[in-house]
């Protein structure tokens, strides 16, 4: 029986040794840590507010949730997995419940000032995936937070950045900045070292005089950009309209189609000029190409100066009458004949395409002539030789609105009566037009 024992005595003897050796195999076995350390681990266990480490220290690591990744309100579940290893550094050797504490994104962001740093001075590329969308740009994780301003996304800017979220997107660092943790970044750079070459291409198959379809991409003060589908090109406010144009906004919006024209390629520069009016009926060759030297036409009084008046006599176009056309008697003025707003019949005395003017007459258009073809269907002349508008039907159809509203007999009040009566004049006289030649 005592052999029994003593043998038993010395197997663990000789197994295990003594106390202080076993605690010192023990020891030997653990790893000891300082805070700033960076370590490696596995992830144990994800819980909601804490993530478990084992680092092969005496107890495991934690790492809390706002230590785990630098996006903000992340679900750990979605930045790690139980089995994971990671890198972290250590914040606290122990606290108050003798725990270890970790923080992964800290180490991420040590490592990553590094790696930056090299991608910096060799002016690489960057890639991360959008976290945020913030007033002015985008967060994109780089490893730290790199800031993605608005106006760098696209080779233009941006206006809704939302649809960027979640996608990962490739950048050039254009500033470092540890003291200040500062990391600006740009897509715009990026792109156009990527899309140099195809630039060139489009460029370089782009010629003056060609018809493009694009899309207005943005519209300043000073005319409008289209989308070709490969670059953007200006149409100047100039060659938005045939007609004077007072904001772009007026004729384009951004998004519309539009069909223009190629005016100069400018290959140096990467720099392409567009005319929309190129595409559009010219209104004065079409207004020559309908109207003689010779003819009436109706138009409108628009301005007045010392020495005559302007008036529209069709779409975007005016004629001067001088003031020396304007009665057959002497005229001091030019506000002594007509007022701006005045609707009156001229005669073209001269057509001048080349330099894009006419000059037209009321004095010569009072001796009559004969009508544009654009006037011919509506007018018809009486057997005096005058210029009427209008048939038998329509002046009835106005006396009778007229007498509808007053009662036969009546006279309309004084002010309302005066332009009623103008009213009426204007659909059932004769024209201003003297008899026709």
């Amino acid at each position: 029986m005592a052999t029994k024992q003593t043998a038993k005595k010395q197997v663990a003897v000789n197994d295990i040794g003594s106390a202080e050796d076993f605690l010192a195999a023990v020891e030997a076995t653990l790893k000891f840590f300082n805070d700033g350390d960076l370590i490696s681990g596995t992830i144990v266990k994800i819980d909601r507010d804490e993530v478990l480490v084992d680092v092969g220290y005496k107890t495991e690591g934690v790492i809390p949730i706002r230590e785990l990744s630098i996006r903000q309100d992340a679900d750990p579940n979605d930045i790690v997995k139980v089995g994971d290893a990671i890198e972290a550094l250590v914040l606290q050797k122990e606290d108050k419940e003798g725990r270890l504490i970790l923080s992964k994104k800290r180490a991420q962001y040590e490592r990553a000032w590094g790696d930056i740093e090299k991608v910096k001075e060799v002016d690489g590329m960057v890639e991360g995936l959008v976290i945020e969308v913030v007033k002015g740009g985008l967060i994109v994780d780089i490893g730290l937070r790199g800031f993605l301003p608005a106006s760098l996304v696209e080779l233009r800017r941006v206006r809704d950045l939302q649809p960027y979220m979640g996608k990962v997107l490739q950048a050039k660092i254009i500033e470092l900045d540890r003291n200040r943790n500062n990391v600006v970044l740009s897509r715009r750079g990026f792109l156009e070292e990527t899309q140099k070459e195809q630039r060139d291409d489009f460029l370089v198959h782009l010629k003056p005089g060609e018809i493009r379809t694009g899309i207005v991409s943005s519209v300043v003060a000073f005319g409008a950009f289209v989308d070709l589908g490969g670059m953007d090109g200006l149409i100047h406010v100039s060659e938005l309209s045939w007609k004077h144009v007072d904001h772009p906004g007026s004729v384009v919006a951004i998004g519309d189609e539009v069909t223009v024209q190629v005016l100069d390629v400018d290959m140096s520069r990467e720099r392409i000029s567009l005319s929309l009016k190129a595409t559009q009926q010219d209104p004065w060759q079409e207004f020559a190409s309908s109207h003689e030297v010779g003819q009436l036409v109706y138009g409108r009084v628009t301005k007045l100066v010392p020495f005559g008046g302007f008036v529209q006599v069709g779409d975007g176009i005016e004629g001067l009458v001088h003031i020396s056309e304007m009665s057959a008697h002497h005229v001091d003025s030019p506000e002594q004949v007509v007022t701006p707003g005045e609707e009156l019949w001229v005669k073209i005395i001269d057509l001048d395409l080349a330099r894009r003017r006419i000059s037209i007459s009321i004095k010569q258009a009072a001796e009559g002539g004969e009508l544009a073809e654009e006037y011919r269907s509506h007018f018809e002349v009486d057997e005096q030789g005058n210029w009427v508008g209008g048939d038998d039907a329509e002046r009835e159809a106005a006396w009778a609105d007229y007498y509808k509203e007053y009662g036969e007999g009546e006279a309309p009040p004084a002010a309302e009566g005066a332009e009623a009566v103008a009213e009426v004049a204007a659909v059932v006289e004769e024209t201003p037009a003297a008899p026709a030649e």
